[in-house]
């Protein structure tokens, strides 16, 4: 084991080749494993390898110190702001890998321990195996910054019960590691203390075989509780307020239920509702509801072209002024733009999600002989 790579901050993707094993650690933990753009070529340029390398039979993907990754890195995108497409490339990389890293031919792990959300849960909820703790916090918050639910969320969201998904993409409410469980957005629950012990009985495996992994795994794993107070406890409520038309009449039926006795609980995520992105709740709920009949390739697609019509402002400018309210002033006082849900029009949503023309759209192939070309070098993009 190369020990001595492993104080090296600067190097933002760890890598170790044991055995049949590779192990992978996101390795930026001050800023809670963002994915950069180093971050995704490193990621995609050694998922292909090792799917190509008969001698690779397991990958292990973890994160460094509290998190496993908090996302995109957002002053990245509020930085380009001003230039053109300045993250055009990392975004086309990574909805990319996102396919690859769902439809991906070896046994694969994710260990997850602190916070997995929005684009960083994209690399724990499509592995073959999840693993999460006590310490395991999810959720999808795009939308309250004026963004959208992306890397393959929209696919992933609409497959869970009745209308959690649309909960979940809506509110950005948190799903700790038990009910990541219960939903299936994790396969196994294993306590903290016992993440390094599970790790170490996998490498010495030495195997991918899936059955193996599978039942080392389950090994270590507990059954999960929910908790009474838990939102999966939720699931008619839910069902009954976000099954409707718009996100409007959605805020319209919580509200009445908040009134009703014992759904104090409803109250914060309402502030919340009401405190978001209008156009990025517009946005993110169209987009969930498409996800239901889309196969994985049209959701990433649709993502896509949502990403760039976002970062481009097409519409609005929201997705920078979220960003500077809540991670770069720190004032968590955005002035959206509209103010309201009455002033998005539907006509207006409908531009962001405008098929682009066929060359400028992301290329993800579904043949096996030829998974992996599409790649952004080989896209209009990269030859404009």
């Amino acid at each position: 084991m190369a020990q001595e790579t492993l104080n090296l901050e600067q190097e933002v993707v760890l890598v170790e080749e044991l055995g049949n094993a590779r192990v992978v650690t996101l390795n930026n933990p001050k800023q809670l494993n963002v994915i950069s753009p180093k971050v995704v070529v490193l990621l995609a340029a050694n998922l292909e390898k090792w799917e190509k390398d008969e001698n690779a039979k397991l990958v292990i993907i973890k994160g460094a110190g509290r998190a496993f990754s908090a996302g995109g890195d957002l002053k990245m995108f509020y930085n380009g702001r001003n230039s053109k497409d300045s993250c055009l490339e990392v975004v086309y990389r990574m909805y990319w890998l996102c396919n690859h890293i769902h439809t991906y031919k070896k046994t694969t792990v994710a260990l997850v321990h602190g916070i997995s959300m929005g684009g960083g849960a994209s690399l724990m909820a499509p592995m073959k195996f999840s693993v999460v703790t006590e310490k395991t916090v999810f959720s999808t918050p795009e939308a309250s910054i004026g963004f959208h639910t992306d890397c393959g969320f929209s696919y992933m969201l609409s497959r869970l019960p009745g209308r959690l998904g649309e909960y979940l993409g809506l509110t950005g409410a948190r799903l700790n590691g038990k009910e990541l469980v219960a939903v299936g957005l994790a396969t196994h629950f294993v306590p903290l203390e016992k993440l390094p012990e599970l790790e170490k009985h996998l490498l010495s495996l030495n195997t991918g075989d899936e059955a193996a992994v599978g039942s080392a795994i389950k090994e270590f794993s507990t059954d999960v509780q929910i908790d009474e107070e838990s939102i999966l406890k939720k699931q008619s409520i839910i069902d009954e307020c976000f099954s409707k038309d718009s996100v409007a009449e959605i805020i319209s039926s919580f509200e009445t239920e908040a009134g009703k006795e014992g759904n104090g609980w409803i109250v914060p995520v309402l502030k919340g509702l009401k405190r978001s992105s209008p156009t990025g709740l517009k946005i993110t709920l169209r987009s969930i509801r498409e996800g239901r009949k889309q196969t994985l390739s049209e959701c990433l697609k649709k993502e896509f072209r949502i990403t760039i019509n976002t970062l481009r402002a097409r519409i609005s400018g929201d997705v920078y002024e979220g960003i500077r309210a809540l991670t770069i002033d720190k004032d968590n006082s955005p002035k959206w733009d509209p103010l309201t849900l009455e002033n998005v029009e539907d006509e207006q949503v409908n531009l962001v999600f405008e098929p682009f023309e066929e060359d400028f759209e992301l290329k993800v192939s579904e043949n096996e002989q030829d998974r992996w070309d599409g790649k952004y070098e080989d896209s209009a993009y990269c030859h404009q």
